[in-house]
């Protein structure tokens, strides 16, 4: 049977300890791998080696065991969650104002709010530390419990009570859970804004006439009619019909692109100004809609290197708390000689120590970065890439396609037999989808010219192309051709691309050189100026001759030039300079560029290339302007800064407070106060990188 991986929510999570205990219940499920749980998300992902009908069993079990609940039909509503957060909150701010004034009230009054204080909006806590201890486990909800818990049972024998002191705790807590969830549903917002742009039905055209369906009866094939104003359901090909669509969401570009018959279209653009008619090509998960939307799902569920060293950290940080609690009330007691001092700095050094912050500090930053990238048209699928993408030196970049539009055209035709070399190009290059290909299909034959047939068609991977025509067997291509054919390579002259038509018989001959022009993008100088004040050393790889790979890379001020490069050539360069040291990033578009895509510690690929290349790259950037692999960059530098600045607050906040909580000079209602601002902050810090103003990213 083959892999199945599943996807589900996690009810119950609070802390970093929450999602170590979590991922170790789940690998231990038989089969599982990349096991994954996201704080921030609130998600789990699990992937079995084997599909089994009993899976979503299997971890609803393995959750449930490990104290918590997971939720496959549906999602948890984090709108919903937060309303809920916000009454227990309120209710508890509310009822603490008499103990938190201090008014002169009888002690019987105090401790009866405090009980509803403690059991009512505390409620949650104690159901959360009882799954957690069940499960032989400890988490925030243990070391909320106990810190309370320890105040309020106090308060019935001190002198002094600490009610105001658990009620606050409480308090503080639930706000900081409340602003948690206002700031997830932030970050999750463009998602949801992208899930928004998929129509829920499509009119289908029988005939003349158009019925209106749930677009999960359309079937591909199938043809729709959209009118102007309205979403386009589906990816598809105009049939009948002209008119221009947004499709800012995909390109980030704000101007309209015409559409006419033959044009692809993509589910989600907007329909401006024409009823249109389009053949659907692809519906639901096969969208570009859909899996930009699962991409960045993807992304937001993985994990970085850092993040999975915080986890092992937070996984051993809540039990030494708990030991050093006890040493604390062991410690005090003894000096002092006083109980209640004791518990009240074993209690404050529990609501401090509390590891939120340092859960949430790496999550919530991609979860907001994602996004931010996402609003670009940059989409990141492999998390080890975003991470990489910070520190690269070299940025080696494929030409055709890349740094040129990819379209050329056939200029000239160097040979005594011009017409009959086109005629044999046409029928050996009939169905290819290469470039220069279609650059040859599309030249006009010549007057009185037939359109011939070819048999014995054959590919020569990374040399071109061979087959029969007329019971003759000839070779187009590069010339690596020549050179397997023996023939000498003659002194090329001129601009462009150039690919030679051989006919292969006892004595090969050239017959005739096909010269083509390929125009540089017009972002290509720019893009590569910007690359270099960057501090990023461009590196030029091209299948090209070595002549037109040099006049492209002196046009554009790229110093190293590798010409004639095969697909493992290209994986070779990439090998070498990261032998060297270098943190290398590949920028590519096509079905060659796999290899050194897939070598290179960052992939970045043009959506407008070949799927291979995108299945194979850790980043995809919509479009086919390499300027945006420059906002990647820059994108990931500021995540990984703010990633940075986050765990850094979280553990000077820890290293800080936890010895201000031992020495007494915080108290437990400081303690709580501190604990909910240290959340609240880094998600707040988090949430600063969706703000980036598109200026400063494309600077």
């Amino acid at each position: 049977m083959s892999a199945s991986e599943l996807k589900f929510h996690i009810r119950g999570m609070t802390c970093a300890a929450c999602v170590s205990k979590l991922e170790t219940a789940l690998s231990k499920i038989p089969g599982a791998e990349g096991v994954s749980v996201n704080l921030a998300t609130g998600r789990g992902r699990i992937r079995l080696r084997e599909a089994v009908e009993s899976a979503q069993k299997l971890v609803k079990d393995a959750v449930s065991n490990a104290g918590y609940e997971a939720i496959f039909s549906g999602a948890l509503d984090p709108e919903r969650e937060a309303k809920i957060e916000f009454r227990e909150w309120i209710s508890a701010a509310i009822l603490s104002i008499p103990l938190v004034l201090m008014l002169p009230l009888p002690f019987w009054v105090q401790a009866g709010i405090a009980s509803v204080i403690q059991f009512g909006s505390g409620r949650k806590f104690y159901f959360g530390a009882w799954k957690a201890v069940r499960a032989g486990s400890a988490n925030m909800d243990v070391l909320v419990v106990l810190g309370t818990t320890s105040a309020y049972g106090l308060s019935f024998f001190s002198h002094h009570p600490w009610f105001e002191s658990s009620a606050m705790i409480l308090v503080l807590v639930r706000l900081g859970k409340w602003l948690e969830l206002r700031a997830r549903i932030r970050t999750t917002r463009a998602l949801r804004c992208l899930e928004t742009l998929q129509p829920v039905s499509a009119r289908v055209c029988f005939g003349d006439q158009t019925f209106e369906m749930p677009i999960a009866g359309v079937k591909r094939g199938d043809r729709i009619l959209v009118l102007p104003g309205e979403r386009i359901p589906a990816d598809g090909r105009v049939w009948e019909g002209e008119s221009d669509l947004d499709e800012s969401f995909l390109t980030g570009e704000s101007r309209l692109l015409p559409k006419a018959p033959g044009d692809g279209v993509r589910g989600g653009s907007l329909n401006v100004s024409g009823p249109l008619r389009i053949e659907v090509t692809a519906l639901g998960a096969e969208t570009v809609l859909s899996r930009i939307i699962a991409l960045i799902e993807n992304a937001q569920d993985k994990k970085p290197p850092i993040q999975r060293v915080v986890d092992r950290v937070s996984a051993v940080f809540v039990p030494a708390v708990l030991v050093l609690a006890g040493a604390v009330l062991v410690w005090i007691g003894i000096r002092s000689g006083s109980g209640e001092t004791a518990i009240v700095r074993a209690v404050t050094v529990l609501v401090i120590a509390c590891p939120c912050a340092l859960g949430l500090a790496t999550p919530t930053a991609l979860m907001v970065g994602t996004g931010r990238a996402a609003k670009e048209g940059i989409f990141i699928r492999d998390m080890d890439a975003l991470e990489m993408a910070n520190r690269i030196t070299v940025l080696a970049i494929d030409k055709t396609g890349t740094l040129t539009t990819g379209k050329p055209v056939l200029s000239r035709i160097e040979s005594t037999e011009a017409g009959p070399a086109l005629e044999i190009a046409r029928a050996l290059q009939s169905g290819s989808e290469h470039p220069l290909a279609r650059a040859i299909l599309q030249a006009p034959l010549p007057a009185g010219g037939a359109r011939l047939n070819v048999t014995a068609l054959r590919v020569l991977p990374g040399r071109g192309i061979e087959g029969v025509v007329n019971g003759t067997l000839y070779r187009m291509g590069s010339s690596r051709l020549l050179e397997a054919s023996g023939i000498p390579i003659p002194e090329e002259q001129g601009s462009g691309s150039c690919s030679y038509l051989i006919e292969a018989t006892d004595s090969p001959r050239s017959m005739a050189v096909f010269w083509f022009e390929d125009e540089l993008k017009p972002g290509a100088p720019e893009f590569v100026r910007r690359l270099r004040e960057t501090g990023i050393r461009p590196v030029l790889l091209t299948g090209d001759r070595q002549e037109e790979a040099s006049r492209i890379a002196g046009i554009l001020g790229i110093e190293t030039v590798h010409a004639r490069m095969l697909p493992e050539d290209k994986a070779s360069v990439i090998e070498s300079l990261r032998r060297e040291g270098e943190c290398v990033a590949m920028l590519g578009d096509g079905i060659n560029d796999a290899p050194a895509l897939a070598l290179a510690d960052v992939g970045i690929a043009l959506s407008t290339g070949t799927d291979a290349a995108m299945q194979t790259a850790g980043i995809t950037l919509l479009g086919g302007d390499p300027l945006k692999s420059l906002d990647a960059i820059r994108i990931s530098k500021a995540t990984y800064r703010r990633i940075r600045q986050n765990l850094v607050w979280a553990f000077v906040y820890n290293l800080v407070g936890i010895p201000l909580a031992v020495t007494g000079v915080l108290s437990p209602v400081h303690a709580g106060a501190a604990m909910a601002l240290s959340s609240v902050s880094v998600v707040f810090s988090s949430l600063l990188l969706g703000r980036i103003r598109h200026a400063e990213i494309h600077h």
